[in-house]
């Protein structure tokens, strides 16, 4: 009988070539994207002065595409070409960002941003298929890992270079890097050999009937299995735990902490370092705990760093606080994500990649419009004690329904 392999640390999947070049791409793009969105933020906040409302548009028009889009874009990413796919969408998101570098008008603005995210909504997909065609099974998590450090450590690094880029050559300087990075991803992309196995079974392509059925057979395989549909409620609570800090963090540091905004920076700051931490140190734990498991306890970890939040309301409590949410959160992500492509079979892996997007954004958008309202009624403190139950609840539920799933999640690395 085979047994499973151990997974790769992350010096053996970067031996790797091709995981290599990917890597090397998705860290001088991911860099550029956040530089050019803090940049749009500075840019129609300081130079076209901004009302709230204008510049809360500029998240909604990056966000919404992948709420709406997401889940046809999985449809006709298992359908076409994934190299052709992802250097196209490269290609037209770096010609766009060309675009930002002329225009003035706000509305203009939204209109390139929205697009480009339209766009996004195609590639994100068809790099994960991507990564599960040239990634051997027991080295997934640790390129999901490598490819969530350059997210995570952009994220950290981007705004106060995106401050000083825009202070120092303006605006423009950002959208002119994030445009080079979109064409270094295409040329990096271009070298590569990908060849997924060939699908099984796909509808004839053509007309609203047949995707509508490749839409179908996409959501009627993860309703019907297990391990998937829990994953994907996994990282959409986790997500929407996520961005309930993230919209409220500010006020929380304001009116409970009683600190100021440097704290507020360093304290969002800490969610992406204790990620970085708990991606160094996942594959270790990957390699004696099953990863279904590992999702388990992500969740209720985020619970009790949540919990751990609102108890004590204090900086020492929030500063452990963050640094534990962010440590559990790439427990959740990165696992979920391997799951999701060691469980999903080829010709179903971008719509179901693209369910999982779609959502993870629509989460998002409903935490920013649900979290306000309740803590205005309820307390903020008393909105954290809700999100700390939910996922506890979660992580309960999940460690009763999924052991009799892990046999094929492990199974499958034997491969």
């Amino acid at each position: 009988m085979a047994t499973p392999a151990s997974p790769l640390s992350f010096r053996d999947v970067l031996r790797l070539r091709p995981v290599r070049r990917l890597w090397i791409a998705q860290l001088v793009s991911v860099f550029g994207d956040f530089l050019a969105i803090f940049a749009i933020i500075a840019f129609v906040t300081f130079n076209l002065h901004g009302t709230a409302t204008q510049v809360g548009m500029v998240l909604v028009a990056f966000m919404a595409p992948f709420a709406v889009v997401s889940p046809i874009a999985g449809v006709f990413v298992d359908r076409w070409n994934l190299k052709r796919t992802l250097v196209s969408s490269d290609l037209i998101r770096g010609v766009l960002c060309v675009g930002l570098i002329f225009v003035h008008n706000i509305y203009a603005i939204y209109a390139i941003l929205f697009t480009m995210s339209v766009v996004s909504s195609f590639f994100i997909p068809a790099q994960s298929v991507a990564v599960r065609t040239l990634v051997p099974m027991a080295g997934l998590m640790a390129v999901n890992g490598l490819m969530s450090q350059a997210q995570q450590g952009s994220q950290i690094i981007a705004p106060s270079v995106a401050g000083s880029l825009v202070q120092w050559f303006g605006a423009k300087s950002c959208f002119t890097y994030d445009a080079f990075s979109f064409f270094f991803s295409a040329a990096m992309v271009m070298t590569l050999t990908i060849e997924r196995p060939a699908a099984q079974s796909q509808p004839a392509a053509g007309g609203a009937s047949a995707v509508w059925q490749s839409m179908s057979a996409g959501f009627r395989f993860i309703f019907t299995h297990s391990t998937i549909s829990f994953v994907i409620i996994a990282m959409t609570s986790g997500m929407f735990a996520m961005r309930c800090f993230g919209a409220l963090l500010s006020v929380y540091v304001r009116d409970v902490l009683n600190s100021t905004s440097a704290a507020f920076g360093v304290l969002n700051t800490l969610i992406g370092v204790g990620m970085i931490v708990g991606t160094q140190l996942l594959t270790r734990f990957a390699r004696h705990v099953p990863k279904q498991n590992l999702v388990v306890y992500g969740l209720g970890g985020m619970g009790v760093f949540v919990f751990v939040t609102a108890i004590f309301g204090s900086m020492a409590g929030t500063t452990a606080g963050m640094l534990g949410l962010g440590f559990c959160a790439a427990a959740i992500f990165i696992t979920a994500t391997t799951l999701l492509q060691q469980e999903t079979p080829h010709d179903l892996l971008g719509r179901v990649m693209s369910c999982l997007m779609c959502l993870m954004a629509g989460s998002q958008v409903l935490a920013m419009f649900v979290a306000a309202p309740v803590a205005e009624k309820a307390g903020i403190r008393n909105l954290y004690f809700g999100s700390a139950a939910m996922l506890l609840a979660i992580g309960l539920i999940g460690h009763y329904k999924l052991p009799a799933a892990a046999p094929a999640a492990q199974a499958a690395e034997a491969d």
